[in-house]
């Protein structure tokens, strides 16, 4: 029976040398990728002309390979250089998703299950994505938790680890709730299921310390390094669930809608409060570069 693989949206995704559009066909069901999951990605966006951190996604990319025993065939310049050129192929008005991957094809001559990193695959996928529109969402405690270092690859953003988060937003949802509020696996907060999270009690700004059970992500610290250098007391600590019940405010930090508020976590209502506001606000306007950088 044909399967419709065609994407939803305007994609060029360039791999050996090309840019190809729609959905090319690129692994086989022996491919140690497809088989033992072997996939490596990260995502920046484009919008309004500007690709807030590309280089440092770029980078995030490369260390993920390594972590997951691949050979990144590519350096951060190539990749972003590569970016760039894809994203002329687009009309200029709708944002982007740029999502740079590497996968292995065979497993090692020792093991099937430990991929070969000389066998590593390069593909660089550009598509149309709107930003998200800011609009708060709801959490709800997730019954899963995230996996600890020693149970899964959680140094690098790799492929394997989204099941679980998907697994946490449909339960989420079938609750009806917008996302789930994850803990690692000694019962604290990490993150929701797809973004960072941030709490603010008493004018203070609290987020997870990273702990490798979770991405500590770039725009997580874009936005903790704008946070602090506009004045704010921001602390990386350990939080419970309790914590964020008894916040003042909650929001979240992501690349694909960068700051969105919470207006509600289980059975307690929130407020897009002031410093949920500022953090939007001083991320946007350093990436349109309307402030210095904080760096």
């Amino acid at each position: 029976m044909a399967v419709d693989t065609s994407p939803r949206s305007t994609t060029w995704t360039y791999v050996e040398g090309e840019w190809l559009t729609g959905n090319p066909p690129l692994i086989g069901p022996t491919s140690h990728a497809m088989w033992l999951a072997s996939t490596v990605f990260d995502g920046a966006r484009w919008f309004d002309g500007i690709a807030p951190d590309l280089d440092l996604h770029c980078e995030r990319v490369n260390r993920s390979a390594s972590s997951m025993g691949l050979k990144p065939v590519k350096t951060a310049e190539e990749i972003e250089a590569l970016a760039w050129d894809g994203i002329k192929k687009f009309d200029g008005k709708t944002p982007i998703y740029i999502k740079p991957m590497y996968w292995g094809e065979h497993g090692s001559a020792g093991s099937v299950v430990t991929v070969d990193g000389e066998s590593t695959r390069f593909a660089l996928c550009l598509f149309e994505a709107p930003l998200g529109n800011n609009a708060p969402n709801s959490l709800t405690v997730s019954p899963y938790r995230r996996p600890s270092p020693e149970t899964a690859m959680t140094d690098a953003k790799a492929g394997s680890l989204y099941p679980n988060s998907g697994r946490a937003i449909a339960e989420a949802k079938s609750r009806g709730f917008d996302n789930a509020l994850m803990r690692d696996m000694n019962g604290n907060v990490a993150e929701t299921a797809s973004s960072n999270v941030f709490m603010v009690k008493d004018g203070i700004v609290s987020t997870p310390i990273a702990n490798r059970t979770f991405l500590a992500g770039i725009t997580r610290a874009r936005v903790i390094g704008l946070l602090r250098k506009a004045g704010f007391e921001l602390r990386e600590v350990t939080l419970s669930v309790e914590d964020f019940m008894n916040a003042d405010e909650i929001f979240t930090t992501g690349n694909y809608s960068k700051v969105v508020g919470i207006n509600r976590l289980d059975g307690r209502d929130f407020q897009q409060g002031p410093v949920t506001r500022k953090a939007f606000e001083l991320y946007m306007d350093w990436a349109f570069g309307r402030s210095e950088s904080d760096s």
